[in-house]
């Protein structure tokens, strides 16, 4: 369950690194709606800055026990 909750987060992070990044929705892309979200540069800085933290999240999937934590 935990590995699942954290496959989850890390797209989601993702999803949030692309808005930052590029204002495109990958969720919404693939799933219906409106993929392209106009943003602030503040929250497009948010946005980037939770996507870096997914990515940096992927390291959990090899650490034992780390989703324990």
């Amino acid at each position: 369950m935990a590995k699942l909750a954290l496959t989850l987060v890390i797209i989601g992070a993702l999803n949030w690194l692309l808005v930052g990044l590029f204002e495109w929705d990958l969720v919404s892309a693939l799933l219906g709606g409106d993929s392209h979200r106009e943003s602030s540069g503040i929250s497009r800085i948010v946005y980037s800055l939770v996507g870096l933290a997914g990515l940096y999240c992927v390291r959990f999937y090899f650490e034992e026990n780390a989703a324990a934590r």
